[in-house]
């Protein structure tokens, strides 16, 4: 097994993310210092990161997570400020599926499998997030959602087509669908199609959604949940259907097939 995917099993951090540690020269394998996160690593090898062994875990936990305003999507954070994985009582090391800016409310995912979580991230495996965003300078035209349903110009380039719906009476309210990861993607697609962003809930991830989760609580995905999300992920599986997780949401494939798609 290559090490940082190693690490990733061993819940030490996302596959990416342990790919960074091992170059930063954290990792020793045998007591030896590696900087190449491809070198394989077996069971009879002893790998230890800031001079902690670490091992592959045998038990696999995902945690779906309602996080509120104020709280980071990080495992620990340098400014002491509340952290999603605060919000889960555990002894296993969690660590986030993604980011939620600090605005951002809505579902994360925890977990400790970090082979998962690399897939239900990476752009190339296409894992649909939707998000409930109330916009400003009501009513958006059917002129924006065709923008956003054929993909927006940014500054890193034009996003992939997009799902989209109007919910609200206000037509103020939105149900956007996306399959990428850009850093704020969702904000800056609404206001380059001229409707800035009020507030912004994650309501589904892949075929998992939020349901009646409470605001900062927590619940333990059953193994089938585990299972549908790992599905969700697989190569090839471009877009996932969703299931409800809890009641009270909507069904986020019944907004509009974007174009192209």
């Amino acid at each position: 097994m290559r090490l940082a995917k190693f690490l990733a099993a061993a819940g030490v951090a996302s596959r990416r993310a342990a790919e960074e540690i091992v170059r930063g020269e954290r990792v020793t394998v045998n007591g030896e210092t590696v900087i190449d996160p491809a070198r394989d690593v077996g069971d009879a090898d002893l790998v230890a990161v800031d001079g902690s062994v670490v091992r592959v875990q045998a038990e696999r936990v995902v945690y779906a997570v309602n996080k509120p305003v104020g709280v980071v999507s990080t495992a620990r954070d340098p400014q002491r400020r509340p952290t999603v994985v605060s919000l889960v009582p555990s002894t296993m090391r969690l660590y986030p599926v993604g980011r939620l800016d600090i605005d951002t409310t809505g579902l994360i995912l925890l977990t400790n499998d970090g082979e998962l979580a690399h897939r239900l991230t990476h752009p190339s495996f296409e894992v649909p997030r939707t998000y409930r965003v109330v916009v400003a300078r009501a009513p958006v035209s059917e002129r924006a959602l065709r923008a956003l349903r054929a993909g927006v110009e940014l500054e890193d380039g034009r996003t992939a087509p997009a799902r989209v719906r109007r919910l609200g009476r206000d037509r103020d309210i939105l149900e956007l669908t996306i399959h990428e990861g850009r850093k704020r993607q969702v904000k800056r697609m609404c206001e380059a199609v001229g409707h800035p962003v009020r507030s912004l809930e994650r309501v589904a991830f892949g075929p998992l959604t939020l349901g009646a989760l409470a605001p900062g609580a927590h619940r333990r995905l059953s193994a089938a949940e585990v299972d549908a999300l790992s599905r969700a992920a697989a190569p090839g599986c471009r877009d996932a259907g969703v299931s409800r997780a809890g009641p009270g949401r909507p069904r986020p494939g019944s907004a509009g097939r974007a174009g192209g798609r």
